[in-house]
C-alpha cells in the first residue's frame, strides 16, 4: 500500500535573520529535495508573521526516516537553531494510499 508521510513546520525567525533565512538553508533544501523519496519540500513565508517560514514537505513510506537520519538533517539542526525565536511548531502526519499530489476537485479547470 503507498503512503506519503506529510510534513509541515512553522519556523519562527529571528528578525536579524529573516532576510538571510531561504539562503542560510538552502545547501539543507536541495539535499533533501535530491533524497530518495522526497516528493516535495517547499518553503513559504507567513502572511500573518513575515518572521515565520512554513515548510511543508513530503516523503514516500519509510523515507523519512531516512531524512531525519541524514548528516545534512543533523547539520541543519545545528545550523538553525541559533537563527529561530523558538522551538519550531510542527504536525507529521501519515495518509495511507496517497503517491503525491491530488487535484481539487472543488476548483476543477477541467
Amino acid at each position: 500500500m503507498n503512503r506519503v508521510i506529510f510534513i509541515v513546520v512553522k519556523f519562527p525567525v529571528k528578525t536579524d535573520y529573516v532576510d538571510e533565512w531561504l539562503s542560510r538553508v538552502d545547501s539543507f533544501t536541495q539535499a533533501t529535495r535530491n533524497e530518495p523519496g522526497n516528493l516535495w519540500f517547499e518553503w513559504s513565508r507567513s502572511i500573518d508573521d513575515p518572521t515565520t517560514f512554513v515548510l511543508v514537505e513530503a516523503f514516500q513510506d519509510d523515507a523519512a526516516a531516512a531524512h531525519v537520519g541524514s548528516d545534512h538533517f543533523k547539520k541543519a539542526l545545528i545550523d538553525m537553531r541559533p537563527l529561530i525565536r523558538r522551538t519550531p511548531d510542527i504536525v507529521s502526519t501519515t495518509i495511507e494510499g496517497a503517491t503525491g499530489w491530488s487535484k481539487m476537485g472543488e476548483l476543477s479547470l477541467d
